[in-house]
């Protein structure tokens, strides 16, 4: 009798582990196919080929690489958003708005103009210098694009530079960047991660 009784036990913990585990299953998936992935579930691993590219730009703007990493991990998950269009119309790997990344003196903008500036301008670094934006022809190319990689890693990394990182003022320019104190907890987040692992 005893033997059966701790059979029946048995079975009874095994019936009660397979709901338990189908439902962490769906949880997982759930997550996965959507934005709201708790912290503990995201991938802390930056992709290999950034890296020396992060490095190269922070080292020419003053800035710790990792914070690069953060912005461009939160922005669009190491560009695999797709498309790199926002809602608002913040473009390319590194989000920028089309102003900001041409200068706020175009005149299409600082009115309903906001994006409207010609394809032709938008990458000219001439037009972005006359103009004082933040756009930065990365791979020297001629052209400035904030859809290219590197260009949109050299440009944030102008940005940050400007607004604080530089001067050590990091939590001022990460909120210069998207004016939110949760957008700001989320790159320091990130940049602490990113700071303990060894690249």
């Amino acid at each position: 009798m005893r033997k059966k009784r701790r059979k029946l036990k048995k079975r009874a913990y095994g019936c009660l582990a397979l709901p338990f585990l189908a439902a962490a299953a769906f949880i997982l998936i759930v997550f996965s196919m959507t934005d709201q992935t708790p912290k503990f579930l995201q991938s802390k691993t930056i992709p290999d080929e950034f890296i020396p590219i992060y490095k190269a730009a922070a080292e020419e703007y003053g800035i710790q690489w990792e914070l690069l990493a953060a912005h461009h991990r939160v922005e669009t998950k190491f560009s695999t958003m797709d498309p790199m269009i926002s809602p608002v119309g913040a473009e390319g790997p590194m989000q920028f708005m089309p102003c900001t990344f041409v200068g706020w003196e175009h005149p299409t903008c600082g009115g309903l103009g906001e994006g409207n500036i010609p394809d032709d301008e938008k990458t000219d670094p001439a037009v972005i210098e006359y103009y004082g934006g933040y756009g930065v022809d990365g791979n020297g190319d001629g052209k400035a694009d904030p859809f290219n990689i590197e260009d949109a890693i050299y440009s944030a990394a102008h940005y940050l530079s400007e607004n604080g990182a530089a001067d050590g003022d990091v939590e001022r320019a990460i909120f210069a960047y998207n004016k939110s104190d949760q957008y700001v907890a989320d790159i320091l987040y990130y940049v602490d991660e990113f700071s303990k692992q060894e690249n």
